[in-house]
């Protein structure tokens, strides 16, 4: 008897191959074998891979939204902690997935659920005071930021699968001895991603905080 496939059924399959594969390896017809199906089959939900690449990262969304709504929900005390707290949620999403920062970039969200999260977070920066264009600029640029981030995160560290190996500050700091600023630079940008990404949060929150500021719309 022939399996009846579904978009979520794909979309879960995908999602777990590709810690397997990485993105470069996640096929359609990768995907068809794990489900014990012909790649054909697999365009009658999906018509191409960025297609599919759309749902995952629309599913990766909605997954983050269910555990942050578990942990208490969008809104925090103050707006510095929602927009920290959900980028930080974004961010522990995404290195979830093997690539999960490449999966979720450049992707168009499919229906219309991802625009719940969306506007309870816009609701609550709305609630403290932001008009909505300055609310909307603040969520895109630690958004940009959090996903720049984990990007390059996530392509600096050990990859055996791919033969790829993580950086190594040290061996990076003797290659660059005559660039003696460049090389003990290292040890910040590739040593502790978690203290690199809370500086970096923390520099957007101060600007968008200044900048309110500047312009009148602080109260």
């Amino acid at each position: 008897m022939a399996i009846r496939l579904d978009r979520d059924q794909v979309v879960s399959t995908a999602l777990e191959l590709l810690n397997d594969v990485g993105l470069e390896g996640l096929t359609l017809r990768r995907i068809g074998k794990e489900l014990d199906v012909q790649a054909p089959a697999l365009y009658w939900h999906f018509k191409n891979k960025q297609d599919l690449l759309d749902a995952m990262a629309t599913e990766i969304l909605r997954r983050m939204t269910v555990r942050q709504e578990a942990e208490g929900g969008f809104a925090k005390a103050t707006w510095q902690e929602t927009l920290a707290d959900s980028h930080r949620a974004l961010r522990r999403e995404l290195l979830s997935y093997r690539d999960g920062a490449k999966v979720y970039s450049g992707t168009r969200f499919v229906g219309t659920s991802y625009a719940v999260p969306m506007e309870r977070y816009l609701a609550s920066l709305v609630e403290a005071g932001f008009t909505l264009r300055a609310a909307a600029r603040a969520f895109y640029t630690a958004y940009c930021f959090t996903i720049g981030y984990v990007i390059e995160e996530q392509s600096a560290a050990d990859d055996p699968e791919r033969g790829m190996k993580g950086i190594d500050v040290a061996e990076r700091a003797e290659r660059l001895a005559e660039f003696p600023l460049a090389a003990a630079a290292g040890a910040d940008l590739f040593g502790d991603a978690d203290a690199g990404f809370e500086a970096g949060l923390a520099a957007i929150i101060a600007g968008v905080e200044a900048t309110r500021e500047r312009s009148g719309e602080a109260r």
